[in-house]
């Protein structure tokens, strides 16, 4: 019963949340566009859509373990893809714009959110909108602006790292903005449910997610990567082959710890 109430209460705030988001995006950015400065309104656009991330955030009793921080300048920041969690958790550290598949505009409020929030939407297999893309994250890195990625192009369970997709990086290379890799673990019993995979469906993922106690995740901020000489490939694969170093690493050290704790 007391769980029951908890998960009504927290979906009571999800409610609150989206509503407040809509409000943000449908009425205050519009203000704020036509009353403020261009810099001053976009300002103030990026502390609004931290804020609610953060305010999701806590809803979701989300405990993150932090290795390392942004670089704090314009960057592009590629990270392994495990969940929509992933989002919330790097987007409650820095005011960015997200590149995300355009299946996502069809989530129920979401879509709309990500969209008024600055998102960068990719087709599959659009490669005329490719060049388009290209050019839009050249441009926010240009502005002073982050970027975040997800390479990778879909989700894994966490244990692994699939190839990435060079032509994220050419944006990058041709702006002459650096590449901070992000490895993303979930802990303890988050790391069976928080994978957002195959088949599944928001709605019931988030319900799933708000019945936890806590959400356990280590993110760790690697060293940006140098891009003197590199081309969107050698960038490509280095910055796969540090966050698998750094996922690997943390594996290999809860298993020790597991194995120690029985002896």
């Amino acid at each position: 019963m007391k769980l029951k109430l908890r998960l009504c209460y927290k979906v009571c705030l999800i409610v609150h949340l989206f509503v407040a988001g809509v409000v943000i995006a449908a009425i205050i950015f519009p203000v704020l566009d036509v009353f403020c400065k261009p810099d001053d309104a976009k300002r103030k656009h990026g502390a609004l859509k931290l804020a609610w991330l953060r305010w999701f955030s806590g809803i979701l009793d989300l405990e993150v373990s932090k290795v390392g921080n942004p670089s704090g300048k314009a960057s592009l920041m590629v990270s392994n893809h495990i969940s929509w969690l992933d989002i919330i958790v790097l987007g409650s550290f820095s005011s960015a714009h997200f590149v995300a598949k355009s299946d996502i505009l069809a989530w129920p409020i979401i879509g709309y959110l990500a969209k008024r929030g600055g998102t960068v939407f990719v087709r599959r297999g659009d490669k005329q909108q490719a060049r388009a893309i290209a050019e839009e994250i050249i441009w926010l890195l240009k502005q002073n602006g982050t970027v975040i990625a997800f390479p990778e192009g879909t989700t894994t369970k966490g244990d692994e790292v699939l190839p990435f997709h060079a032509s994220l990086f050419q944006s990058a290379v041709l702006a002459k903005a650096p590449v901070q890799p992000v490895a993303m673990n979930y802990l303890g019993e988050t790391k069976q449910y928080a994978p957002f995979v195959g088949e599944d469906a928001f709605i019931p993922h988030l319900i799933k997610m708000l019945s936890l106690d806590k959400i356990e995740v280590s993110v760790d901020f690697l060293p940006c990567i140098d891009m003197s000489g590199k081309n969107r490939h050698s960038v490509s694969n280095e910055a796969r082959a540090l966050i698998m170093e750094s996922i690997t690493g943390k594996q290999e050290k809860i298993v020790i710890s597991k194995v120690g704790y029985g002896n």
